[in-house]
């Protein structure tokens, strides 16, 4: 396979199903995320979701990519919703997740939460990230940044370790001829979200992106769309960002949005062609625009 067309999407804020919480809870950045479920459910709207969804699926990618944030407050009634929700999506091999911070909003108190998603995050499930997934001559490079944070913040972060073995890996798959697309939940570009939002070890990453390179790094998180650029190996990075998959139009927020990309060789490189398909009042999805990307030279 010389070419593999993938669909982008990320923060879907699956509707909560009905729980109750706990004493511990109450007190908890549960119960805050809960209050503020409250007003967001007008602007996340399953129906705009399920559109979505259905236009993905009718276009038929080789591959789904989703940048994570499944859940609202990371509780177990949720995992078991949106393990379901994986399945009606995709067969595992088909579909990569990289968690969000909502998908770990509090610490876990018993086992690993996201086991049960382990299908989906890449093919060994007991591998560490950076889990690396190869379809065609695409290297799906999927990063964590999920991780819970204080009250108030929605901060991501990678850890040295993780951090640590991306470099190996991007220069690997570099010598092997791959496109290398990193996938995480967290925008990496300065200035791209407030602090309180922010991937708090980026620096740290942009400076592996600057030494070893990537072609391609997606996102989510900011809930709008983003076209902004990191330093790479050769030239540039490319790094592109999709607004909440069920916002609904008309609302605060940028409306529901996914991207088809489709990645094939070019002679010793790649090209990178990017569709937007976005969410209309009527609730059907359109195409807005099509654009091609530069990667970096390789070398």
């Amino acid at each position: 396979m010389s070419q593999l067309r993938l669909a982008h999407f990320s923060d879907p804020h699956l509707p909560p199903p009905a729980m109750k919480l706990g004493v511990r809870d109450a007190l908890s950045k549960r119960a805050l995320s809960r209050f503020a479920w409250r007003r967001k459910r007008r602007t996340h709207r399953p129906e705009v979701l399920d559109a979505l969804v259905a236009d993905v699926q009718a276009r038929r990618p080789d591959h789904i990519v989703l940048t994570g944030d499944l859940t609202n407050f990371s509780t177990l009634e949720e995992y078991a919703a949106a393990t379901a929700w994986l399945g009606g999506l995709g067969a595992a091999a088909d579909v990569t997740l990289s968690p969000g911070n909502h998908d770990a909003l509090i610490g876990a108190r018993a086992g690993d939460p996201l086991a049960a998603w382990g299908a989906w995050l890449g093919d060994d499930p007991a591998e560490a990230f950076p889990k690396v997934r190869i379809r065609g001559p695409v290297a799906l490079v999927n990063l964590s940044s999920a991780v819970p944070t204080a009250l108030h913040l929605a901060q991501g972060r990678l850890g040295e370790a993780q951090i640590g073995r991306l470099g190996e890996i991007l220069r690997t798959l570099r010598d092997a001829g791959l496109y290398r697309l990193v996938m995480l939940h967290h925008p990496i570009a300065e200035g791209a979200v407030s602090a309180r939002k922010s991937l708090t070890d980026a620096a740290a990453l942009r400076e592996v992106l600057a030494r070893e390179g990537a072609e391609l790094v997606l996102h989510g998180h900011a809930h709008e769309s983003l076209v902004t650029r990191v330093p790479g190996r050769g030239g540039p990075i490319p790094v592109l960002g999709v607004p909440s998959a069920s916002a609904a139009p008309g609302r605060h927020s940028e409306p529901a949005r996914w991207h088809e990309l489709a990645i094939s060789r070019d002679g010793e490189g790649f090209t990178t062609r990017v569709a937007a398909r976005g969410v209309t009042p009527e609730g059907t999805f359109e195409d807005l625009g099509a654009y091609a990307l530069t990667s970096p030279a390789r070398r």
